[in-house]
């Protein structure tokens, strides 16, 4: 019975598993990193609890959240920068996409080449953030948009597409 090994099938689950939680464990560190640069090492400012209580529910180890902070309060700590692109979807809807990078020209380059892949162009700021409020969470819609079912789809793989990148920490939308 060939291709039939429960081996097989168990490490290519467990790959698969472990290469969403290496990728979310990475967006996680460095956002650790950047609240801890800002906190100066303080694990009990709240913007740095927050983010390591949202570690410790993704189950982040103790020991790599750890070296995040201390990543993050070290004298020689590179600089990561919080950007903020905008962009309008399929049935006007309001996208603010929220990117932690080492490099701003090569994360605002990839941005515009991944949203013209997907038909989309980068908005001028604040033309999509009048929609959104800034909370401690992130961005709540102020006003929705209502859209059709095959504008739902679309704009489902276009966030999960956008989502995909490296740099990209949150998509928020203002679709009902």
């Amino acid at each position: 019975m060939a291709g039939h090994s429960k081996w097989a099938q168990i490490k290519r689950q467990k790959g698969a598993n472990d290469a969403a939680k290496s990728k979310t464990w990475g967006k996680l560190g460095r956002r650790i990193s950047v609240e801890s640069k800002k906190a100066k090492g303080d694990t009990s400012a709240a913007p740095l609890r927050a983010v390591i209580e949202k570690a410790k529910k993704e189950n982040m180890p103790k020991d790599a959240i750890e070296r995040a902070v201390a990543k993050g309060s070290s004298t020689d700590a590179s600089t990561l920068d919080s950007i903020t692109y905008e962009t309008y979807g399929p049935g006007g809807v309001g996208i603010i996409i929220e990117t932690l990078t080492d490099s701003r020209n090569r994360t605002a380059q990839e941005i515009k080449h991944l949203l013209s892949e997907l038909g989309l162009a980068l908005a001028a700021p604040g033309s999509a953030a009048w929609a959104f409020e800034k909370t401690h969470e992130g961005y709540a819609p102020k006003t929705t948009v209502a859209i059709s079912d095959d504008d739902a789809e679309t704009l489902a793989q276009i966030v999960e597409k956008i989502e995909a990148y490296d740099d990209v920490e949150e998509v928020y939308t203002n679709a009902e």
